[in-house]
């Protein structure tokens, strides 16, 4: 089942990022030790090539995870490559309006929905084996859109967002959230507590759901609390600190 079909029925899901440590392997691992529904890939700020997309997204199908695509909102091309890649679907980050997050959904949608380019040659077409027709109705079926809350425009208007017909996910990045509301780093701060009820009082009024990277397990269940049901809690870089932080405890005396 995929991700987008797992939110749509109310479950709840674990997701990992991968970004400067990519690689294929790493996806593997995270499948080995199970518990994770699938995996956002970050090319807002680490450099993925299509070719890269295309391997990470069938690594993840092989390993029974499903996996979107984080980018910023300015390029039309891009976010079609990302879907056409295999990628179940794209995030915008530093999103600024609801009509800027409309734009990006009719970026990622065919007629009548959006504007997509119409390729059929392409990964989620089968690579030109199903009817035209048929691709476009169930690319627009599957394909999952989500929209970053982490700018002051945005949390201003999520309401608005929520609202968006195509907009599956809305998705706290609480960095850029907590830089925006002038408490950097303070994820628990009274503001960020506020702005994260807003964003999930939007989402329960028009029968979407929210998504958040968390900070520490507390940080984590006061998003649970509130209705998160995509929880992110780690990636590659967070993993690979762990491990050398463990090394380190359990060989101490040899440090």
């Amino acid at each position: 089942m995929s991700l987008k079909q797992k939110l749509a029925d109310g479950l709840s899901v674990n997701v990992f990022a991968v970004s400067r440590l990519y690689h294929p392997n790493m996806i593997e691992m995270f499948a080995i030790q199970g518990g994770f529904d699938g995996f956002w890939i970050d090319a807002e700020h680490a450099d993925f090539t299509t070719q890269d997309i295309e391997v990470a997204a069938a690594y993840g199908r092989s390993n029974g995870l499903d996996c979107f695509v984080r980018i910023p909102p300015h390029d039309y091309a891009l976010v079609t490559r990302c879907i056409e890649s295999g990628a179940e679907g794209v995030m915008a980050a530093q999103i600024v309006s609801a009509e800027q997050a409309e734009e990006f959904v009719q970026w990622a949608k065919f007629a009548p929905r959006g504007k997509r380019g119409l390729n059929a040659g392409c990964q989620n077409g089968s690579f030109g084996t199903l009817p035209v027709a048929q691709f476009c109705e169930q690319a627009n079926e599957r394909s999952f859109v989500a929209i970053q809350i982490e700018t002051m425009q945005a949390l201003e208007e999520c309401d608005a967002i929520a609202a968006i017909d195509g907009v599956d996910l809305l998705f706290i990045g609480p960095s850029d959230l907590s830089q925006a509301l002038g408490v950097t780093g303070d994820f628990m701060h009274e503001d960020c507590i506020a702005a994260i009820k807003k964003i999930a009082d939007a989402c329960k009024k028009h029968g979407k759901t929210f998504g958040a990277v968390t900070m520490n397990p507390e940080h984590a269940k006061m998003m649970a609390e509130y209705g998160c049901k995509m929880i992110s809690c780690t990636n590659d870089i967070r993993v690979f600190n762990a491990g050398i932080k463990a090394t380190k405890e359990a060989f101490g005396e040899f440090f």
